[in-house]
Protein backbone atom coordinates (compact mmCIF):
# COMPACT_ATOMS: atom_id res chain seq x y z
CA UNK A 1 0.00 0.00 0.00
CA UNK A 2 1.55 3.79 -1.01
CA UNK A 3 -0.43 6.82 -0.68
CA UNK A 4 -1.47 6.98 -4.42
CA UNK A 5 -3.22 3.56 -4.29
CA UNK A 6 -5.59 4.79 -1.82
CA UNK A 7 -8.71 6.40 -2.87
CA UNK A 8 -9.73 9.71 -1.98
CA UNK A 9 -8.14 12.02 0.28
CA UNK A 10 -7.12 14.20 -2.08
CA UNK A 11 -5.62 17.27 -0.44
CA UNK A 12 -3.90 15.10 2.32
CA UNK A 13 -2.06 12.98 0.06
CA UNK A 14 -0.91 16.10 -2.07
CA UNK A 15 0.17 17.84 1.30
CA UNK A 16 2.01 14.63 2.56
CA UNK A 17 3.83 13.43 -1.02
CA UNK A 18 5.07 17.53 -1.43
CA UNK A 19 6.53 17.14 2.59
CA UNK A 20 8.71 14.40 1.52
CA UNK A 21 9.61 15.43 -1.94
CA UNK A 22 11.06 18.47 -0.43
CA UNK A 23 12.18 17.36 2.47
CA UNK A 24 10.07 19.89 4.68
CA UNK A 25 8.92 16.98 7.15
CA UNK A 26 6.77 18.24 10.29
CA UNK A 27 8.18 16.58 13.67
CA UNK A 28 4.24 16.11 13.85
CA UNK A 29 1.29 15.62 12.18
CA UNK A 30 -2.63 15.99 13.36
CA UNK A 31 -4.67 14.04 10.59
CA UNK A 32 -8.52 15.22 11.80
CA UNK A 33 -11.84 14.65 10.19
CA UNK A 34 -14.19 11.78 9.15
CA UNK A 35 -13.28 8.60 7.84
CA UNK A 36 -11.41 6.41 10.37
CA UNK A 37 -10.14 3.65 8.16
CA UNK A 38 -8.99 6.51 5.31
CA UNK A 39 -6.92 7.86 8.20
CA UNK A 40 -5.31 5.15 9.29
CA UNK A 41 -4.64 4.06 5.72
CA UNK A 42 -2.92 7.01 4.61
CA UNK A 43 -1.40 7.53 8.12
CA UNK A 44 0.40 3.89 7.72
CA UNK A 45 1.26 4.88 3.66
CA UNK A 46 3.13 8.16 4.84
CA UNK A 47 4.93 6.12 7.77
CA UNK A 48 6.10 3.76 5.17
CA UNK A 49 7.13 6.49 2.90
CA UNK A 50 8.82 8.21 6.02
CA UNK A 51 10.82 5.07 6.46
CA UNK A 52 11.47 3.97 2.44
CA UNK A 53 14.87 4.55 1.12
CA UNK A 54 13.43 6.50 -1.73
CA UNK A 55 10.44 7.95 0.22
CA UNK A 56 12.24 11.73 -0.22
CA UNK A 57 13.13 10.92 -4.22
CA UNK A 58 9.45 9.48 -4.95
CA UNK A 59 7.16 11.69 -2.46
CA UNK A 60 5.46 8.21 -1.62
CA UNK A 61 7.08 4.52 -0.75
CA UNK A 62 8.32 2.64 -3.52
CA UNK A 63 7.15 -0.57 -1.90
CA UNK A 64 10.43 -2.77 -2.70
CA UNK A 65 13.18 -1.93 -0.04
CA UNK A 66 13.81 -3.26 3.27
CA UNK A 67 12.58 -0.52 5.26
CA UNK A 68 8.97 -1.27 2.88
CA UNK A 69 9.06 -4.59 3.79
CA UNK A 70 9.51 -4.80 7.33
CA UNK A 71 6.65 -2.06 7.30
CA UNK A 72 4.55 -3.98 5.48
CA UNK A 73 5.46 -7.41 7.74
CA UNK A 74 4.76 -5.49 10.49
CA UNK A 75 7.70 -5.30 12.16
CA UNK A 76 10.19 -2.20 11.20
CA UNK A 77 11.72 -1.43 14.94
CA UNK A 78 11.55 2.23 14.13
CA UNK A 79 7.45 2.73 13.60
CA UNK A 80 5.05 2.13 16.59
CA UNK A 81 1.38 2.47 17.07
CA UNK A 82 -0.63 3.27 19.80
CA UNK A 83 -3.98 2.59 20.14
CA UNK A 84 -6.83 2.88 23.21
CA UNK A 85 -6.25 0.78 25.82
CA UNK A 86 -10.27 0.28 26.55
CA UNK A 87 -11.69 3.15 26.84
CA UNK A 88 -8.58 5.43 27.27
CA UNK A 89 -4.98 5.88 25.72
CA UNK A 90 -3.52 5.95 29.01
CA UNK A 91 -0.27 7.53 30.55
CA UNK A 92 1.65 4.09 30.92
CA UNK A 93 1.24 3.67 26.82
CA UNK A 94 3.32 7.18 26.29
CA UNK A 95 5.55 6.14 28.61
CA UNK A 96 6.04 3.31 26.85
CA UNK A 97 6.78 4.49 23.52
CA UNK A 98 9.12 7.06 24.72
CA UNK A 99 10.63 4.03 26.28
CA UNK A 100 11.31 2.43 22.76
CA UNK A 101 12.11 5.10 21.32
CA UNK A 102 15.11 5.71 23.49
CA UNK A 103 16.79 2.92 21.67
CA UNK A 104 19.33 3.13 19.36
CA UNK A 105 17.48 3.29 16.04
CA UNK A 106 17.54 -0.10 13.46
CA UNK A 107 18.97 2.69 11.15
CA UNK A 108 20.33 5.65 10.74
CA UNK A 109 17.07 7.56 10.00
CA UNK A 110 13.86 8.73 11.67
CA UNK A 111 11.46 7.25 14.27
CA UNK A 112 7.96 6.89 13.38
CA UNK A 113 4.80 6.13 15.63
CA UNK A 114 1.08 6.76 15.07
CA UNK A 115 -1.44 7.38 17.80
CA UNK A 116 -5.19 6.40 16.94
CA UNK A 117 -8.01 7.83 18.54
CA UNK A 118 -5.58 10.57 20.07
CA UNK A 119 -8.41 12.26 21.44
CA UNK A 120 -8.80 9.42 23.40
CA UNK A 121 -5.52 10.92 25.42
CA UNK A 122 -6.05 11.20 29.52
CA UNK A 123 -4.92 14.47 30.51
CA UNK A 124 -1.64 12.70 31.79
CA UNK A 125 -0.96 10.83 28.82
CA UNK A 126 -1.63 14.01 27.03
CA UNK A 127 0.87 16.13 29.17
CA UNK A 128 2.98 13.12 28.78
CA UNK A 129 2.65 13.55 25.06
CA UNK A 130 3.36 16.74 25.05
CA UNK A 131 6.57 16.43 26.16
CA UNK A 132 8.04 13.74 24.03
CA UNK A 133 6.70 15.96 21.48
CA UNK A 134 8.89 18.89 22.32
CA UNK A 135 11.79 16.85 23.50
CA UNK A 136 11.72 13.69 21.30
CA UNK A 137 15.02 11.28 22.39
CA UNK A 138 15.69 10.65 18.97
CA UNK A 139 14.51 12.12 15.51
CA UNK A 140 10.80 10.84 14.82
CA UNK A 141 7.79 11.85 13.31
CA UNK A 142 4.45 11.80 15.71
CA UNK A 143 1.18 11.46 13.54
CA UNK A 144 -1.98 11.69 15.29
CA UNK A 145 -5.65 10.50 14.36
CA UNK A 146 -8.29 11.63 15.51
CA UNK A 147 -12.10 12.48 14.24
CA UNK A 148 -12.14 15.68 16.35
CA UNK A 149 -8.67 17.19 16.17
CA UNK A 150 -10.26 20.04 18.41
CA UNK A 151 -10.84 17.50 20.80
CA UNK A 152 -7.00 17.41 21.91
CA UNK A 153 -5.53 19.63 23.94
CA UNK A 154 -4.43 23.35 22.35
CA UNK A 155 -0.78 22.68 23.22
CA UNK A 156 -0.57 19.86 21.35
CA UNK A 157 -2.33 21.46 18.33
CA UNK A 158 -0.40 24.18 18.15
CA UNK A 159 2.81 21.63 17.86
CA UNK A 160 1.57 19.63 14.78
CA UNK A 161 0.42 20.24 11.29
CA UNK A 162 -3.07 19.90 10.70
CA UNK A 163 -3.90 17.53 7.62
CA UNK A 164 -7.51 17.83 7.14
CA UNK A 165 -9.32 14.69 6.29
CA UNK A 166 -13.15 14.50 4.80
CA UNK A 167 -15.78 12.02 3.75
CA UNK A 168 -15.58 10.93 0.24
CA UNK A 169 -18.57 11.34 -1.56
CA UNK A 170 -21.22 8.24 -1.98
CA UNK A 171 -20.77 8.21 -5.48
CA UNK A 172 -17.24 7.74 -5.60
CA UNK A 173 -17.55 5.13 -2.93
CA UNK A 174 -19.99 3.21 -5.04
CA UNK A 175 -17.51 3.26 -7.84
CA UNK A 176 -15.07 1.84 -5.84
CA UNK A 177 -17.24 -0.77 -4.50
CA UNK A 178 -18.44 -1.29 -7.69
CA UNK A 179 -15.17 -2.52 -9.76
CA UNK A 180 -15.04 -5.36 -6.48
CA UNK A 181 -19.11 -6.35 -7.56
CA UNK A 182 -20.10 -5.09 -4.17
CA UNK A 183 -22.45 -2.65 -5.20
CA UNK A 184 -25.46 -4.13 -3.43
CA UNK A 185 -29.05 -2.12 -3.19
CA UNK A 186 -27.76 -2.27 0.59
CA UNK A 187 -24.00 -1.07 -0.13
CA UNK A 188 -25.95 2.16 -2.15
CA UNK A 189 -27.74 3.16 1.38
CA UNK A 190 -24.71 2.81 3.22
CA UNK A 191 -22.23 4.35 0.76
CA UNK A 192 -24.97 7.54 1.90
CA UNK A 193 -24.39 6.75 5.93
CA UNK A 194 -20.89 5.90 5.78
CA UNK A 195 -17.48 8.05 4.92
CA UNK A 196 -15.35 5.98 3.47
CA UNK A 197 -15.88 2.71 1.04
CA UNK A 198 -14.45 0.55 4.63
CA UNK A 199 -17.13 1.68 6.90
CA UNK A 200 -19.56 1.11 3.85
CA UNK A 201 -18.35 -2.74 3.32
CA UNK A 202 -18.95 -3.15 7.14
CA UNK A 203 -22.68 -1.38 7.52
CA UNK A 204 -23.64 -2.94 4.29
CA UNK A 205 -22.55 -6.37 5.57
CA UNK A 206 -24.37 -6.15 8.62
CA UNK A 207 -27.55 -7.99 9.25
CA UNK A 208 -29.46 -5.82 11.35
CA UNK A 209 -28.79 -3.38 8.63
CA UNK A 210 -30.13 -5.43 5.95
CA UNK A 211 -33.44 -5.71 8.43
CA UNK A 212 -33.79 -1.84 9.10
CA UNK A 213 -33.62 -1.02 5.63
CA UNK A 214 -36.58 -3.85 5.02
CA UNK A 215 -38.33 -2.18 7.95
CA UNK A 216 -38.10 1.32 6.16
CA UNK A 217 -39.46 0.22 2.57
CA UNK A 218 -42.14 -1.47 4.47
CA UNK A 219 -43.05 1.41 6.51
CA UNK A 220 -42.34 4.18 3.74
CA UNK A 221 -45.20 2.07 1.55
CA UNK A 222 -47.36 1.41 4.64
CA UNK A 223 -47.05 5.52 5.60
CA UNK A 224 -48.82 6.31 2.21
CA UNK A 225 -52.13 5.20 3.86
CA UNK A 226 -54.60 6.79 5.51
CA UNK A 227 -54.49 4.20 8.58
CA UNK A 228 -51.81 4.38 11.78
CA UNK A 229 -52.61 1.04 12.57
CA UNK A 230 -50.33 -0.58 10.15
CA UNK A 231 -47.79 1.58 11.20
CA UNK A 232 -48.07 0.72 14.89
CA UNK A 233 -48.05 -2.69 14.42
CA UNK A 234 -44.90 -2.52 12.02
CA UNK A 235 -42.64 -0.43 14.48
CA UNK A 236 -43.68 -3.21 17.10
CA UNK A 237 -41.81 -5.31 14.89
CA UNK A 238 -38.75 -3.16 15.34
CA UNK A 239 -38.30 -3.43 19.07
CA UNK A 240 -39.56 -7.20 19.03
CA UNK A 241 -36.65 -8.00 16.48
CA UNK A 242 -33.82 -6.29 18.51
CA UNK A 243 -33.67 -3.16 15.89
CA UNK A 244 -34.51 -0.59 18.98
CA UNK A 245 -30.80 0.16 19.02
CA UNK A 246 -30.33 1.06 15.56
CA UNK A 247 -33.03 3.80 14.60
CA UNK A 248 -30.73 6.50 14.28
CA UNK A 249 -29.69 4.21 10.90
CA UNK A 250 -33.17 3.61 10.51
CA UNK A 251 -34.52 7.58 10.36
CA UNK A 252 -31.23 7.99 8.17
CA UNK A 253 -32.50 5.56 5.99
CA UNK A 254 -36.35 7.27 6.11
CA UNK A 255 -34.45 10.89 5.40
CA UNK A 256 -32.92 8.94 2.00
CA UNK A 257 -36.21 7.19 1.41
CA UNK A 258 -38.05 10.84 1.35
CA UNK A 259 -35.43 12.43 -0.54
CA UNK A 260 -35.86 9.61 -3.62
CA UNK A 261 -39.32 10.99 -4.27
CA UNK A 262 -38.14 14.45 -4.87
CA UNK A 263 -35.13 13.23 -6.99
CA UNK A 264 -37.81 11.01 -9.22
CA UNK A 265 -40.29 14.39 -8.95
CA UNK A 266 -37.28 16.56 -10.52
CA UNK A 267 -36.05 14.12 -13.14
CA UNK A 268 -33.23 12.94 -10.93
CA UNK A 269 -33.51 9.37 -10.66
CA UNK A 270 -29.59 8.95 -11.33
CA UNK A 271 -29.30 9.69 -7.57
CA UNK A 272 -32.10 7.64 -6.47
CA UNK A 273 -30.66 5.28 -3.55
CA UNK A 274 -33.58 2.78 -2.75
CA UNK A 275 -32.92 1.79 -6.50
CA UNK A 276 -34.46 -1.77 -6.03
CA UNK A 277 -37.41 0.35 -5.12
CA UNK A 278 -37.59 2.22 -8.45
CA UNK A 279 -40.83 1.13 -10.11
CA UNK A 280 -42.37 2.36 -6.77
CA UNK A 281 -40.98 5.09 -5.80
CA UNK A 282 -42.12 6.48 -9.64
CA UNK A 283 -45.68 5.71 -9.08
CA UNK A 284 -45.93 7.22 -6.05
CA UNK A 285 -43.78 10.43 -5.74
CA UNK A 286 -45.99 12.58 -7.57
CA UNK A 287 -49.14 11.62 -5.45
CA UNK A 288 -47.67 13.82 -3.11
CA UNK A 289 -46.20 17.72 -3.28
CA UNK A 290 -42.34 18.01 -2.85
CA UNK A 291 -43.72 20.31 0.30
CA UNK A 292 -45.21 17.02 1.81
CA UNK A 293 -41.88 14.79 0.89
CA UNK A 294 -39.76 17.78 2.88
CA UNK A 295 -42.05 17.92 5.63
CA UNK A 296 -41.16 14.14 6.14
CA UNK A 297 -37.78 14.80 5.81
CA UNK A 298 -37.99 17.36 8.21
CA UNK A 299 -39.62 14.92 10.62
CA UNK A 300 -36.85 12.92 10.41
CA UNK A 301 -34.52 15.12 11.19
CA UNK A 302 -36.50 16.18 14.26
CA UNK A 303 -36.74 12.51 15.49
CA UNK A 304 -33.22 11.73 15.65
CA UNK A 305 -32.72 14.82 17.56
CA UNK A 306 -35.30 13.28 20.06
CA UNK A 307 -33.24 9.98 19.85
CA UNK A 308 -30.13 12.46 20.84
CA UNK A 309 -32.01 14.13 23.86
CA UNK A 310 -32.84 10.56 25.52
CA UNK A 311 -36.25 10.51 24.27
CA UNK A 312 -37.58 6.83 25.02
CA UNK A 313 -36.68 4.98 21.51
CA UNK A 314 -39.90 3.03 21.28
CA UNK A 315 -41.68 6.31 21.96
CA UNK A 316 -39.60 8.68 19.41
CA UNK A 317 -40.13 5.77 16.49
CA UNK A 318 -44.21 5.91 17.38
CA UNK A 319 -44.74 9.42 17.61
CA UNK A 320 -42.89 9.59 14.36
CA UNK A 321 -44.85 7.08 12.68
CA UNK A 322 -48.40 8.35 13.80
CA UNK A 323 -47.51 11.42 13.08
CA UNK A 324 -46.81 10.86 9.28
CA UNK A 325 -50.64 9.59 8.55
CA UNK A 326 -52.13 13.25 9.85
CA UNK A 327 -49.47 15.11 7.08
CA UNK A 328 -50.54 12.58 4.52
CA UNK A 329 -54.09 14.04 4.54
CA UNK A 330 -53.00 17.77 5.25
CA UNK A 331 -50.54 18.09 2.65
Amino acid sequence: MSLQTISGQATAKRMLGASLRSGRVSHAYLFSGPGGSSRRKVAEAFAKALLCERGAELGDACGECLSCRKVEHGNHPDLQTVVPGGASIKIEQIRELQKMFSYRSGSAGRKVYIIDEAEKMTVQASNSLLKFLEEPPAPAVAILLSENGQALLPTIRSRTQLVPFTSMGAEDILSELAAEGLATPAARCAAYLTPGPDECRELAAENWFAEIRNVVIQLGKESIGRSGASLVTAQQKVFKGGLGEHLESLFDLFHLWFRDMIHVQSERREHIVFIDQMEFISQVAGSRSTEYWIACMSMTAESKKKLKSNMNTQLCLEQFLVELVPLAGSI
